[in-house]
């Protein structure tokens, strides 16, 4: 079959390039393994961050970005997302997506870690991933432009290496214009993780089997506040940092206050892991007993069904992978270093995020770049004398690269750990250590105890990799 847009994945990246295309006239496909309300976006807690108050500015969320971002960030793509984020909300607006509102009737913005100043959006207060897969996947359902493919898994993009033309899937091969990935990030290839088992990383091995670039992958941002219970399936948890922003306080095994709870993540991350080596304890605690807990139900539910009333006890937290800062290489259109392919969303890598991605510019992202990918797909040619499909297949990782990434690759590492990872059977693993061994130094999410410090030499510099695995570093405008 043959599509204007094919579009592999559907959270809120995939959803919103569908839509966006289907809205310009396109023909769309959209391939999504799991039914559309069960993405990582689905469970996303977190909200939108624009400059949308009196008293902020696109300079001033830009300058949050970069510091963030420690100096790794592409200032283009940050200029791009915080000038076009405003502009993202009312688009979200007109599609009737319900973003909190104050008493006023003007939004309801928020505040979290990095930001100095409340640009936060959210959509039924910790609910806005369901709010917002929730609403776009109505809209795609019903949008007779789109042929939705629920169930439907992608095997090997369709491409001789100098351009892609598709995708095989396991109901048959899929023809398209431009095809983009939207399969979200790879932070469950940890096996302490906020997200859900399928971000393992599949568009970005798919992509570089196919002929396409990645990078950043060593950058894997680890949430500083992840709810620890051994052994039960809700090991992991989010606890939004939206919660620290409206005052949740970080508490060591004695009952004090230990950090900043607003310092960007990758400081809150390393203040938790040194508090947790001095007192010797597998956690902190995070402290909700002053909050007004009925915006965050998403927590406050997930915590009353593991036995724990945070209006009585604090919770005990710790860091897990989170979100991966790196993937297929794109420019500001969403092009991949691979013709006739996008990528938008979590799997792409912009460079907008740095070393450490400042807290919800990640969704932003969706719909900025998601917007960018959808229209520069359009436009492509349609493929003539389309290549023979390829015989290379997608395997999934096992459990054992999992376990060995948060033993080798976790939120400390060195040379001596990583170097086994070389020879893990997953690509994206092999990846990753081969990206952090290259980064000999400390940055952001990345933290290397043989290297503690930042190298000066090193800003601005991306590990980008080869399709054939190579690595080699790149400064980008």
């Amino acid at each position: 079959m043959m599509f204007d847009v094919l579009v592999i994945g559907a959270g809120a990246a995939g959803l919103h390039v569908a839509l966006v295309a289907a809205d310009d006239g396109a023909s769309v496909c959209l391939v999504s393994r799991k039914p559309l309300a069960e993405s990582a976006s689905f469970r996303a807690q977190g909200g939108l961050a624009a400059a949308l108050g009196p008293d902020d500015s696109p300079a001033l969320h830009a300058e949050d970005t970069l510091r963030a971002g420690r100096a790794a960030c592409r200032r283009s793509a940050v200029e791009v997302l915080v000038a076009e984020a405003p502009e993202g909300i009312r688009q979200l607006e007109r599609r009737r997506i319900a973003f909190d509102r104050g008493p006023d009737g003007e939004l309801a913005l928020g505040l979290e870690g990095g930001h100095s100043r409340r640009r936060i959006v959210h959509a039924g207060g910790s609910e806005t991933g369901r709010a917002l897969t929730g609403r776009l996947s109505e809209l795609a359902t019903a949008e007779p432009r789109i042929e939705v493919m629920e169930g439907a898994s992608a095997l090997a993009l369709w491409s001789d290496g100098e351009r892609c033309v598709g995708a095989l899937t396991d109901r048959g091969p899929l023809l398209a214009r431009g095809t983009v990935l939207a399969t979200g990030g790879a932070a469950a290839l940890w096996s302490r993780t906020t997200n859900p088992w399928g971000a393992i990383g599949a568009g970005m091995v798919l992509a570089q089997a196919a002929g396409a670039e990645l990078a950043d992958l060593e950058l894997c941002q680890f949430h500083p506040t992840a709810l620890v219970l051994p052994g039960d399936e809700r090991d992991g948890f989010l606890l939004t940092e939206a919660l620290r922003g409206e005052g949740a306080q970080l508490l060591d095994a004695s009952g004090e206050r230990f950090t900043d709870e607003l310092a960007p993540r990758d400081s809150v991350a390393v203040a938790i892991l040194d508090r947790m080596e001095a007192d010797a304890t597998s956690h902190v605690q995070l402290d909700l007993r002053e909050l007004d807990l009925r915006s965050f139900r998403t927590v406050t539910e997930t915590l009353a069904a593991a036995g724990i009333d945070p209006a009585r006890e604090p919770v005990p937290v710790a860091p897990a992978a989170h979100y991966l800062m790196g993937g297929v290489v794109i420019d500001l259109e969403g092009r991949t270093t691979l013709p006739g392919l996008l990528a938008a969303g979590e799997c792409a890598c912009s460079g907008l995020h740095g070393a450490n991605r400042l807290a919800s510019n990640s969704l932003s992202e969706c719909f900025v770049l998601g917007t960018r990918a959808a229209r520069a797909a359009r436009q492509l040619d349609p493929p003539i004398d389309p290549p023979p499909l390829p015989e290379w297949r997608f395997q999934p990782p096992t459990e054992r690269t999992r376990q060995a990434l948060w033993a080798h690759a976790g939120p400390r590492r060195d040379a001596a750990g990583l170097e086994p990872l070389l020879d893990d059977p997953y690509p994206v693993a092999r990846a990753v250590a081969r990206g952090a061994l290259e980064r000999r130094e400390s940055r952001g999410a990345h933290a290397r105890s043989d290297f503690p410090r930042t190298d000066p030499a090193l800003d601005g510099q991306h590990v980008v990799h080869a399709p054939d695995g190579e690595p080699s570093l790149e400064s980008w405008a």
